[in-house]
């Protein structure tokens, strides 16, 4: 039966004739490894960052989670404004507030200037993420082209993520720990100037009514504070006070975001009816879950090999590498399968794989290795992985008209980025029960293995609504195989 995804491509996006798609694939696949790398680049370098500026064991967690909340939080409300104002000129605003901020991070000379640059970050990637996202849905609306273009920027986005711990691992351990700010510099300069020449105006913003101020407020307010109700949960339990009432407060003002835009007379900043389309919700769920379990995956086995098999950060980063290179191979098999395969098809595929894998990473010891319990499952996990990251894109804005790609590429970065933080914290919780007060090499472990069982089982559920949600075929998908 046809869902509304099957619609004929014509409704949806159309080419955007001022883009000059090589330059505006170039810019956004630069844009998409700049944002991924700053999600993990830090990361390692953490140590050293409170060292060098003097930061609080707990005062440090808010280098990373200065970042996740904003970028979180006003994903939607850079999506509207992408829609409203224009992707090509949200983007190059993004990219500047971005670039800039990663600049004075750099020279940061206390913890609050650093952690306000890391909210100036994450404000300029909500930004420039779902507006590169939809100049690249719009600069390949169909075809083999879309297919090709996804594959690309699927490859960017995961190896980013991936080599961003190699980097920061060199970079800290050699050049010290302001060149994980700075190395965001150059990048974001050369979007800049990518995207100038490459990408289109689009079609004129759509301003039929006034802007929906409130609705942007409730939204944003509701989804920073699930976001920062979830990640203190390091500091706070789930049953405690402070997180009960975090998190009712969040799930209110979301509640009376969702009433607002279903009656107010404005321009609303989330038309509900995308939900309607079986593929914009449906790949929305899988994105969400596959977050959750990919990025707590990243956490247990980051730990693992530096807590467990005491290997340091720079040769960390480095065993980190094949995963990045599964990624890019599943992510040119995908290029290569999606001439033949609705990408539904792919996604229940690639889940299949890394769900596998994560369940071989379950079986990981105390006195393993990188090679015996670590390399093949990592191989499997990330070609499973480089599979669904380009479909699930072009499912997600298949059958979206072409105002509100902006609006629907914002959902689908802030799914994962929403699922990324559930996930860590559950599994996280998960994982600390198990290992107990006393964290030996042996109790760790039990503590990983269970997190990453886990995320096996996450990655089941998200095949499962692969299954049972996704549409059987969407107009890219019957488009790419002509």
């Amino acid at each position: 039966m046809e869902s509304a995804s099957t619609e004929p491509a014509s409704r949806g996006s159309a080419a955007d004739p001022g883009a000059r798609p090589g330059l505006t694939l170039a810019a956004v696949a630069v844009v998409q490894f700049m944002v991924s790398l700053d999600l993990s680049v830090v990361n390692v370098g953490l140590p050293r960052i409170a060292a060098g500026l003097g930061f609080s064991a707990v005062g440090l967690t808010w280098v990373i989670h200065a970042y996740a909340l904003t970028f979180g939080g006003l994903l939607l409300l850079g999506g509207k404004a992408a829609d409203r104002y224009g992707r090509k000129r949200v983007l190059l605003l993004g990219l500047a507030v971005f670039g800039l901020a990663s600049l004075l991070g750099g020279f940061a000379q206390n913890p609050g200037q650093l952690v306000a640059a890391r909210l100036a970050q994450g404000v300029g990637a909500a930004a420039l993420a779902p507006a590169a996202l939809a100049s690249l849905t719009s600069a390949f609306p169909t075809g083999r082209a879309r297919v090709r273009a996804f594959g690309v920027w699927a490859a960017m986005n995961a190896a980013g993520g991936a080599i961003g711990v190699l980097i920061g691992g060199l970079l800290t351990q050699y050049a010290g720990w302001r060149w994980v700010m700075f190395v965001s510099v150059p990048m974001a300069a050369v979007a800049l100037a990518l995207a100038w020449r490459g990408v289109g105006a689009g079609p004129p913003p759509v301003r039929a009514g006034r802007p929906d101020v409130l609705g942007a407020v409730l939204v944003t307010a509701g989804m920073t504070l699930l976001v920062f109700g979830v990640v203190r949960t390091d500091q706070y339990p789930w049953t405690s006070p402070v997180t009960l009432t975090t998190l009712a407060v969040a799930a209110a003002l979301l509640a009376a975001f969702v009433q607002l835009e279903r009656t107010t007379t404005r321009e609303p900043l989330l038309r509900l009816g995308l939900f309607a389309n079986r593929a914009v919700a449906g790949a929305n769920a899988y994105n969400l879950v596959v977050g959750a379990a990919m990025a707590s995956a990243f956490y247990f086995m980051s730990l693992y090999l530096q807590r467990v098999l005491a290997t340091g950060p720079a040769l960390t980063g480095l065993e980190f590498l094949p995963f990045a290179l599964g990624v890019i191979i599943g992510a040119a098999l995908a290029v290569k399968l999606g001439y033949r395969l609705p990408p539904r098809t792919l996604l229940i595929i690639g889940g299949t794989l890394s769900a596998a894998a994560f369940a071989l990473f379950g079986l990981i010891s105390p006195d393993g290795t990188y090679l015996s319990g670590v390399l093949a499952p990592s191989l499997i996990a990330s070609v499973g992985f480089g599979l669904c990251l380009g479909p699930i894109v072009s499912i997600a804005t298949s059958g979206v008209p072409s105002h509100e790609t902006g609006t629907a590429s914002a959902l689908l970065n802030s799914s994962r980025q929403i699922g990324a933080s559930l996930g860590l914290a559950a599994l996280g919780t998960a994982a600390h029960t198990r290992t107990g007060p006393i964290t030996t090499p042996a109790t760790l472990t039990d503590g990983y293995a269970l997190g990453l069982t886990l995320c096996a089982v996450l990655l089941a559920a998200a095949v499962l609504i692969a299954l049972t949600v996704l549409p059987r075929a969407t107009p890219s998908s019957r488009e790419g195989r002509r």
